[in-house]
């Protein structure tokens, strides 16, 4: 048994020297240990020289108290004597063993036999120091195991953090959104990941061992065979190529490839042995990305610019560079070429009267039975709106031009069928020929414009050739455009006002404003010949500002003069109506000028409305609510919808002119007015009745009664001076 006179006790002398010459590391401030002993004096002597040495110990007298502690964790080392009463040594280890506790186990034992040796080594322990034991022993051999127990932990630590990492590789490899692949000397696959299943249809286990070559697009295989064979940079840097992959027949798994592939961008990284000057290419690796997304929105970008979106014809740019091709080979082949300039004829109409996508949808339908009639070798382009170009080449007479123009137009002469519509459409064609009528495509262009107006002007549906004379037709037309532009700088507009009157008391009740051009040459110019050019142009929103911010200043000046209250219109294109800042504009005028309320009205054509009313209605809307009317113009040339007309802020409806240029007989027989001007009356609206002319039309409407009258007969327009004394009069 032990002799505990023979034990060493810790003092303050043995603790400094004990620590002194073992030199500890500071793995001993960290580590717990259980001193596990059934003789009180000698677990307080080994509690003393341990802690000495700067371990945190603790005790336990049996070792059921031992494995009481055990159990709650966070000791480190356990120092166990064999022989305990109750649960001894052996007992205590073959439980630590069964459960798997972490800690290491010293035994501590004056039963030094070999047999006891093996006993308690087979059960787990890590060391056996023998009773009695000198100090330094001790501190030696718990040093040890601390040290090889903190090693042993940093390993761990280190592999799991392995582990760790390689499962992150794995994860950022199976799952990456890139082929990564590794290949061979030979060319063969040695890797590859899971995502060229999703793009290509094989599992990777099928491409392993298999030739690269037979992945690659049997086009690009020369350029495969450069990057993987004979170029790829010895020096760590990749090299790059876009490449063909085909696919897999996913419906059948059974065949190896198919003629459907992917356009990918290829990464190439030499894997080489010892870097020397002959060292081996061992093989490449890298990613492999799908750009065949990319490739079809370059392809689309460029498409984009070269075509029309909606018809994809080719757009002017496109038809300009073969126009020049066409002018080189003309010039090298001696022959000749047309350019035909196409205006559909009434499209705006069509477009107005049943709206943008049936007028988008007849465009489509117009271009392609456009290239169903022409020549293989001839160009057809969109350059805008219902506007197209044409390119012949390779003409022999002038007379060929022609000739295919009126093919173009008999092609037209069957109507176009769409949804339940059945539109039949005319062209105005006009024909500029190369070299006889000008020397430059631009010019070419410009003389077939020409001559369209002229086809245009002498009734449609026709085609002319350019002549010298059409010239001065399209330079008044080009210098109207200009005057337009200086006409707004130098403040040439004025607004004239015509008189409304209640047709059946007499009063005047509202003027209209109307634009008139005071050119100074060619003098008092009206709207229909200049505005249609202004649409045109895009000035039209600024002539349109013009006129509501001169009604507005007018109406104020006539309030503050004292004059009867009336209420005054103005048109409003629908260029402005579509501005997103229109009612915001007219809703500041009328703020400024502190109009009362349902003095000022707008007047809108239906077409203009039925355009976009998820749009237009909001804003209407507004304008309602800053005191400002709405009026339907030219109604019953239209829709003429009473379901629309009851989801409109109207007050009041503006029958068109046409209703009213007939007898008194046919406007009986018609009764059109008197059905618009019940309904009108049944949705508590106004009505205007414009165009009046005859005393046989005023007679007509005085019947009906109930009528507001605009005309000639009963008043011309006229500028603001002359209004004022009728306004006064009155």
């Amino acid at each position: 048994m032990f002799n505990p006179t023979r034990m060493f006790y810790a003092s303050p002398d043995l603790q400094g020297s004990s620590s002194h010459s073992t030199g500890l590391s500071d793995d001993a401030t960290a580590t717990r240990l259980l001193i596990t002993d059934d003789d009180d004096r000698l677990r307080a002597s080994t509690l003393a020289l341990l802690e000495g040495q700067g371990y945190h110990c603790e005790q336990a007298t049996n070792g059921q108290q031992a494995l009481d502690r055990l159990l709650r964790g966070g000791i480190d080392v356990l120092l166990l004597d064999l022989m305990m009463p109750g649960m001894d040594g052996y007992q205590l280890l073959e439980i630590i063993q069964r459960r798997g506790l972490d800690c290491d186990v010293i035994v501590v034992s004056g039963e030094a036999t070999f047999d006891n040796a093996t006993r308690v080594f087979r059960g787990g322990a890590i060391d056996f120091i023998n009773k009695p034991y000198e100090p330094q022993t001790l501190f030696h051999r718990v040093e040890h195991i601390v040290r090889q127990r903190r090693l042993r932990e940093e390993l761990n630590q280190a592999r799991r953090e392995l582990e760790a990492s390689e499962q992150r590789y794995r994860f950022i490899v199976s799952h990456s959104p890139d082929i990564i692949y590794m290949i061979d000397g030979n060319g063969c696959f040695t890797f590859i990941n899971e995502r060229v299943h999703d793009l290509l249809g094989y599992r990777p286990e099928d491409l392993i061992g298999r030739h690269y070559r037979e992945l690659v697009h049997e086009e690009d295989l020369p350029l495969a065979e450069q990057v993987f064979d004979t170029q790829v940079p010895r020096n760590g840097e990749d090299q790059r190529v876009e490449l063909r992959f085909k696919c897999r027949d996913r419906k059948d798994y059974a065949r190896s490839f198919e003629s459907k592939s992917i356009t990918i961008e290829l990464s190439a990284t030499a894997l080489q042995g010892p870097v020397t000057e002959n060292a081996p290419l061992l093989g490449t690796y890298g990613v492999a990305r799908d750009i065949s997304d990319r490739k079809k929105a370059q392809e689309m970008i460029q498409f984009q610019a070269y075509h029309d979106l909606l018809t994809h014809l080719p757009n002017r740019e496109l038809f300009m560079d073969r126009l020049q091709l066409a002018i080189n080979q003309a010039d090298r082949g001696g022959h000749q070429l047309a350019v035909l300039f196409l205006d559909m004829d009434g499209f705006k109409f069509i477009n107005d009267s049943l709206g943008h996508m049936t007028g988008d949808k007849l465009l489509q339908q117009v271009a392609k039975r456009l290239r169903e009639t022409l020549r293989d070798s001839d160009t057809v382009s969109r350059i805008g709106g219902d506007e197209f170009n044409i390119l012949l080449p390779d003409l022999q007479k002038p007379e060929e031009a022609g000739l295919i123009a009126q093919k173009l137009l008999d092609a037209f002469s069957q109507p176009i069928r769409l949804e339940n519509h059945e539109i039949t459409i005319g062209f105005s064609v006009g024909i500029s020929l190369y070299p006889g009528d000008a020397a430059c495509a631009e010019d070419l262009i410009k003389n077939a414009d020409m001559a369209m107006y002229h086809i245009k002007g002498r009734g449609k549906n026709g085609y002319e050739f350019f002549s010298d004379n059409m010239q001065q037709i399209y330079q008044f037309r080009h210098n109207l455009e200009q005057d337009i532009r200086k006409a707004l700088e130098q403040e040439q507009f004025e607004a004239w006002y015509q008189p409304q009157f209640n047709i059946d008391s007499g009063e005047i009740v509202g003027l209209e404003a109307l634009i008139r051009w005071n050119h100074p040459e060619r003098g008092l110019i009206t709207p229909d010949l200049f505005i249609p050019i202004a649409e045109e142009i895009g000035l039209i929103n600024e002539i349109g500002r013009f006129m509501l911010e001169t009604g507005c200043a007018q109406l104020r000046e006539w309030i503050d003069q004292g004059t009867r209250p009336i209420k005054l219109s103005v048109n409003v294109s629908p260029f402005q109506l579509i501005e997103s800042n229109f009612d915001l504009i007219l809703c500041e005028l009328t703020d400024r000028y502190e109009l009362p309320q349902d003095r000022l009205v707008v007047e809108i054509t239906e077409t203009a409305l039925m355009q976009d009313m998820e749009q237009v209605l909001p804003r209407l809307k507004k304008l309602i609510h800053c005191g400002i009317g709405i009026a339907i113009d030219d109604f019953g040339v239209g829709y003429s919808s009473l379901a629309y007309l009851q989801s409109l802020p109207a007050r009041s409806l503006k029958i068109d002119r046409s209703f009213l240029a007939r007898s008194r007989e046919e406007m009986d027989k018609t009764t059109i007015v008197k059905a618009i001007v019940a309904m009108a009356r049944e949705m508590g609206l106004d009505v205007v009745m414009e165009g009046i002319e005859t005393t046989q039309q005023l007679e007509y409407l005085r019947d009906i009664g109930g009528i507001i009258g605009q005309g000639y007969l009963l008043g011309y327009p006229q500028q603001a001076r002359h209004i004022l004394p009728l306004l006064k009069t009155s």
